[in-house]
């Protein structure tokens, strides 16, 4: 029992990793003796990241990527194994959002760009299919492993104004049953599938949407704090438990679930 949450040694891919959420669980998780990856748009930024974290006593490194490029995700993942041998764990941070496929506060759905909310699927969606994809493959060879995807509160309850980005995560929540249940079926029970769903924390992407230019609420950010019930937004090491446990053997029952992490915000009623 006393090894159940032991990840150490265990080869961890981090899409998204230089984000604000992505940084904060890599640092986390290396610190708890997991080899990780962070995988990126921006290497300069990446390359710090690792550098902050091996400086730390971690294992850490980076590899510059776009999750929509199959090609480039390939490669990516042949020098991981190259240099590790496997892939224990794919955790599928990358994302965002466009203003186009955002509603403005005095627009209305007419102003939606079709052009930028395909970008924002193809992103967020697709963006966790590829990746899923092409490191599945090795973790079938080894006959064990975990995916993690980033769905959101969006995929849960229809919020006003994130038209584009809510499909998509709602799109990664089904993708997550989905295959939870393909790879069950058809290869392994230690294969695992699951999502968690980010309550709100102040990322790149929504920064604009909660807060004013002088750090005040937006009437939207006031509205998210009024249900939640912890009244705050979350903080980016609030998700690292939920992360590890879903990693770890002690959810080696736990498939195709969506892990809430949001203050009790989808719990809340009037």
């Amino acid at each position: 029992m006393n090894n159940l949450f032991d990840i150490k040694g265990q080869v961890v891919v981090i899409t998204g990793g230089t984000g604000v959420l992505g940084r904060c669980i890599a640092a986390y998780l290396a610190k708890e003796g997991a080899k990780v990856v962070i995988m990126g748009r921006k290497a300069e930024v990446g390359e710090k990241i690792a550098a902050g974290i091996v400086a730390e006593g971690g294992e850490c490194i980076f590899l510059k990527t776009d999750v929509m490029d199959e090609a480039v995700v390939k490669q990516n993942c042949a020098d991981i194994l190259a240099k590790y041998g496997r892939v224990d764990c794919l955790l599928n941070a990358a994302g965002g959002n466009m203003p186009g496929a955002t509603i403005a506060p005095d627009g209305n759905f007419f102003d939606l760009k079709p052009d930028e909310f395909q970008k924002v699927l193809s992103l967020n969606l697709t963006g966790t299919v590829i990746p899923t994809q092409i490191f599945l493959e090795p973790m079938v060879k080894q006959g064990k492993g975990s995916i993690i995807n980033f769905s959101s509160m969006a995929a849960f309850r229809p919020m006003t104004r994130v038209c584009g980005y809510a499909a998509a995560k709602a799109g990664i929540s089904n993708f997550t049953a989905f295959m939870a249940n393909e790879v069950a079926s058809k290869f392994t029970e230690k294969i695992r599938v699951n999502a968690i769903a980010p309550g709100f924390f102040l990322t790149e992407q929504n920064l604009r949407l909660l807060t004013n230019e002088d750090g005040s609420l937006t009437k939207r950010g006031e509205d998210v704090i009024r249900q939640t019930p912890f009244k705050r937004f979350g903080k980016p090491e609030e998700l690292c438990g939920t992360i590890h446990y879903l990693m770890s053997d002690a959810a080696a029952f736990v498939t195709g679930t969506v892990a809430v992490v949001d203050g009790g915000f989808n719990s809340f009623a009037m």
